[in-house]
């Protein structure tokens, strides 16, 4: 093969640029948002006669993308603001991240664990439930329940952290950022509504704003990338002079 061919081999590879992982990144966290909304409107509440139904497996598995496509969407929301978000930035970065880690190891099992074991061990699916109202269980359960008490701080602290950087490093929308904050803030809130409707009061608003960063982040970068193309009406008449 000539040199040409070479050539010509490596300028039909893709290359994947900083534009287009920031364009990704904003599209991961537009899914993980709607992910979060899904969760909100739809989770039952943690019972045995829940698990095996079909929307509490749906509503799982959405669950588990939440966290593989959140962790690369907010790596991607902090990256595009890191130099005027400062440490606030970077604490609710990595608190969101960590929870996203623990609640997509959690929803995995509830996915596709539970389901399995309604019937055959009902005991310990009980027990597995009521970890997340704090019912105590003959079964040990060993650090899962340590865990799960550290994710509600984790999901306070993270978005709320990371919601008011946004708001004042004014590099994405800032109201989305406040948004994320206010979801933060009625977390709390969510435990004096029924059960049914603390999904919603959780989840829902900060899905919302993490949606509308995530498109703000695609959005800009694919601005970006049609201001970058050349003009053609005025590359014509320099054509036609060289000519």
């Amino acid at each position: 093969m000539n040199a040409k061919g070479k050539n010509s081999l490596k300028e039909s590879k893709p290359k994947m640029t900083t534009a287009t992982l920031m364009r990704l990144a904003g599209l991961s966290a537009i899914i993980a948002g709607l992910c979060f909304i899904v969760i909100g409107m739809f989770h039952q509440v943690n019972i045995p006669s829940s698990v095996t139904t079909t929307t509490w497996v749906n509503v799982h598995i959405f669950a588990v993308a939440l966290g593989f496509f959140g962790l690369f969407g907010m790596a991607g929301l902090y990256a595009r603001q890191a130099e005027k978000s400062g440490w606030m930035a970077l604490a609710g970065f990595l608190l969101l991240s960590v929870w996203m880690m623990l609640v997509s190891g959690f929803s995995f099992v509830e996915a596709f664990i539970l389901p399995q074991l309604a019937t055959e061990s009902p005991k310990f699916v009980a027990a597995f439930l009521g970890m997340f109202s704090g019912t105590t269980s003959e079964i040990d359960l060993g650090v899962l329940p340590t865990l799960w008490n550290l994710s509600g701080p984790l999901y306070i602290l993270g978005p709320l952290l990371f919601g008011i950087a946004t708001f004042r490093a004014r590099v994405l929308p800032r109201w989305a950022g406040g948004l994320l904050a206010v979801g933060a803030v009625l977390v709390p809130v969510g435990a004096l509504v029924p059960p049914e409707y603390q999904p919603a009061v959780a989840m829902l608003p900060v899905g919302l704003a993490l949606a509308w960063l995530g498109y703000a982040l695609w959005s800009e970068r694919r601005e970006k990338s049609f201001q970058s193309l050349p003009d053609l009406r005025t590359a014509k008449p320099e054509l036609s002079n060289a000519a």
